[in-house]
């Protein structure tokens, strides 16, 4: 378990200054009308359209690789669009760590909550599976007002914003876990906790098979989902949250629990994770995090890199 950290000296040396700036400005910026940050970040996405092409083009290679039917000139329609929403997933940051209760769980719009009422009423823990979506800074933290929950943690090389992001993401829930302490991950759940896990990148080999997801037949998928899932007391359940184009909050929905989950076929079963983050982000497909390198292993080292174009 992960303690909420305590402020040090230390994090006054001049090393972290430029840190306090970038973090001050934020701070600064998050407590404008909602719309105007909206609008900020779109325009820094923009910025990071045209600045930092490496980004760009891994978003714009995935979607390649994930819509072979889309023509290029839908395909960079969608980067664009990508690339504001990673824009604007910056200042959402600063609403998910620092808006006072109030005024975010304003923006909140719940669906489907039953499906999570439903296995904590038969005292059971609860594997809520989150994908990488834009917003997910703020999901975590409106799900606090749902249903207080625990998740895994990777933390910060930057001290101070090691300090900032372990209290800001614990503002509405209960505590965090290191991600490679899987005991405390599995006591968590068999305690009838929620604990969130995110599925749905690439990994590396350590603990994972190939599946498909969406064009790409292999696709490096974690089988941790499995190894939590296995816990007697679980239920594995689906959430997601995505911002509202109309600037008017979030919606947050719950999906009905897997059943007969796991199996005990690895393919298959994470093929089923696999398809539910294929239908999470055909809904919002714009709002997902394209810019990480979701094919960079292949099922041999002798593969080709899918990033390559040549």
């Amino acid at each position: 378990m992960i303690e909420k950290p305590k402020f040090e000296a230390r994090f006054l040396l001049p090393k972290y200054w430029l840190t306090w700036l970038g973090v001050g400005l934020l701070y600064f910026i998050s407590w404008l009308p909602y719309k105007w940050q909206l609008a900020l970040g779109r325009g820094l996405g923009k910025l990071f359209y045209k600045f930092v092409p490496k980004r760009a083009d891994i978003a714009r290679r995935n979607l390649e690789l994930c819509f072979p039917d889309k023509s290029s000139d839908e395909i960079e329609a969608l980067v664009r669009k990508n690339m504001e929403n990673t824009g604007i997933a910056f200042f959402e940051t600063g609403m998910a760590w620092w808006w006072p209760d109030w005024r975010i769980r304003r923006k909140l719009h719940v669906h489907g909550v039953e499906h999570l009422h439903a296995p904590l009423q038969e005292g059971k823990g609860v594997l809520l599976l989150l994908f990488h979506f834009l917003s997910l800074e703020v999901h975590a933290r409106l799900h606090g007002f749902v249903q207080p929950a625990v998740g895994l943690y990777r933390p910060h090389n930057n001290a101070v914003m090691e300090y900032l992001q372990t209290r800001g993401r614990g503002r509405s829930n209960k505590y965090m876990i290191p991600r490679t302490d899987v005991r405390s991950m599995k006591q968590a759940i068999d305690q009838g906790e929620i604990a969130g896990y995110l599925p749905d990148q690439d990994y590396g080999r350590r603990r994972t098979v190939f599946a498909p997801f969406f064009a790409v037949p292999e696709a490096s998928t974690t089988t941790g989902t499995l190894l939590f899932a296995s816990s007697k007391n679980c239920a594995v359940l689906p959430t997601t949250c995505f911002r509202r184009e109309d600037g008017s909050g979030y919606d947050m929905t719950f999906y009905p629990q897997f059943e007969n989950f796991p199996t005990g076929d690895d393919v298959a079963d994470v093929t089923r994770v696999n398809q539910m983050v294929e239908y999470a982000i055909n809904q919002r497909p714009e709002q997902y995090l394209w810019v990480h390198r979701r094919f960079k292993t292949r099922p041999s080292e002798t593969d080709r890199d899918l990033y390559r174009r040549d």
